[in-house]
């Protein structure tokens, strides 16, 4: 008989923030390039808390959290689940700190020419074109594969999964 292990996730929150002239935040990563702030979420902490620490620790700023947008998946090689909401700035100047090299207001066009990772330009795409569902994406890396998409708000049809 094998052993059943518990399963193991890496919970993680990013967060799609705009300005009020609707620019897009982005943070420079050591090793990832430009991306939306991210990051994951500690013990005992809620999402909402998580990703409003998260935008303030890599960009300075304070922001109000809105919507769940999406939802990833990540199976392989190891298991992640990434949770994504859209933000509103409320205050603070563009400050990175220790986690981000840089960060950045840019139209939204900037941002996908300045998001360089396959990943995290998919991401940013899905985010920026929220329509008012919650996407998800089942996926694995090396090579990248989409395993499953939905929106999880909308209801399947009959014999659908």
């Amino acid at each position: 008989m094998t052993e059943q292990k518990d399963p193991r996730h890496t919970v993680v929150v990013g967060c799609l923030v705009r300005n009020d002239e609707n620019r897009v935040l982005l943070i420079r990563h050591r090793k990832r390039g430009w991306e939306i702030p991210q990051g994951r979420v500690e013990e005992s902490e809620d999402l909402v808390a998580a990703v409003r620490r998260e935008v303030a620790e890599e960009a300075g700023v304070r922001v109000e959290i809105g919507p769940l947008a999406a939802v990833w998946s990540m199976v392989s090689p190891t298991s992640a689940l990434i949770f994504a909401f859209l933000g509103r700035y409320i205050s603070g100047e563009l400050n990175p700190t220790d986690d981000s090299e840089a960060a950045a207001w840019v139209s939204a066009a900037e941002a996908v020419g300045m998001v360089t990772s396959h990943v995290m330009r998919e991401r940013l795409s899905v985010l920026l074109n929220h329509d008012g569902g919650v996407t998800y994406r089942s996926y694995s890396l090396k090579p990248y594969q989409l395993h499953q998409e939905r929106d999880l708000l909308a209801w399947p049809e009959p014999g659908g999964s």
